[in-house]
């Protein structure tokens, strides 16, 4: 299973938010290359990058110095926050980012986001889910999380096809960013109900235990930050519980 190491960018700093909300910020680093370093040195990969900036914007605020970042650290990067446009992936492609992160559009654009697929390949693009429980179903959550899709996670899933999806990431937002554990429930009913696709668990990683409880349930990767920023464990210590 593959650990992405969490790198939120605000105001060109690392940071972590509670719940998604940006009044509730904890600023970790000055300079965010050094840490994404600090990670690759620990024996990460991959490192998962949100330009928290572009996420409220809703337009590219910080890809130049996401691109910085790629240079300077030989690591595989996932990034997404503010990807509104082709224009927005070719520029993350070409500056060093693996895999570009389509958040909101997944839902509300979808014939969009399966040309973007389509022309880019299923390893350029993940899809990044966020969910709130209404009436007991999954349901992703928009506008920062203010607003209901207004249709089940399951639904919009089933508007992709295995031919062209294969990376999506699901948080509970819930959990994020909260140390509460990740929402295995949730991540297991995705597991079941596409085998096809390389799952993410993302929000409320705490312990190893939630690592190697998304890798037993067949999760592909697990995102986690506030628990590495806080010293719950490290990346070597992921790494070599999910081996």
């Amino acid at each position: 299973m593959i650990i992405y190491p969490a790198i939120d960018l605000k105001d060109g700093f690392a940071v972590r938010l509670l719940h998604g909300d940006f009044n509730q910020v904890t600023r970790y680093d000055d300079n965010p290359a050094h840490r994404l370093a600090a990670f690759a040195a620990e024996g990460a990969q991959w490192v998962h990058i949100v330009d928290l900036d572009g996420a409220k914007a809703g337009a590219a605020q910080q890809y130049e110095l996401v691109g910085e970042m790629a240079r300077a650290v030989d690591i595989k990067i996932q990034c997404g926050g503010g990807v509104r446009t082709e224009d927005d992936i070719k520029h993350l492609l070409d500056n060093g980012v693996t895999r570009v992160v389509v958040g909101s559009l997944a839902v509300t654009q979808t014939d969009q986001v399966l040309a973007w697929l389509d022309q880019f390949g299923s390893e350029a693009i993940t899809l990044a889910l966020d969910v709130k429980y209404e009436d007991g179903l999954p349901v992703p959550a928009l506008k920062g999380w203010t607003q209901s899709a207004g249709v089940d996670l399951w639904t919009v899933l089933d508007r992709y096809p295995s031919s062209l999806l294969t990376h999506v990431l699901m948080t509970d937002v819930s959990r994020d960013g909260a140390l509460t554990g990740a929402n295995i429930d949730l991540l297991s009913e995705a597991v079941q109900r596409r085998p096809d696709l390389k799952i993410q668990a993302s929000g409320g990683v705490a312990t190893l235990e939630d690592l190697t409880a998304a890798k037993a349930i067949g999760c592909d990767g697990a995102i986690t930050g506030r628990a590495l920023y806080e010293g719950r464990f490290t990346v070597t210590e992921a790494l070599k519980a999910v081996q």
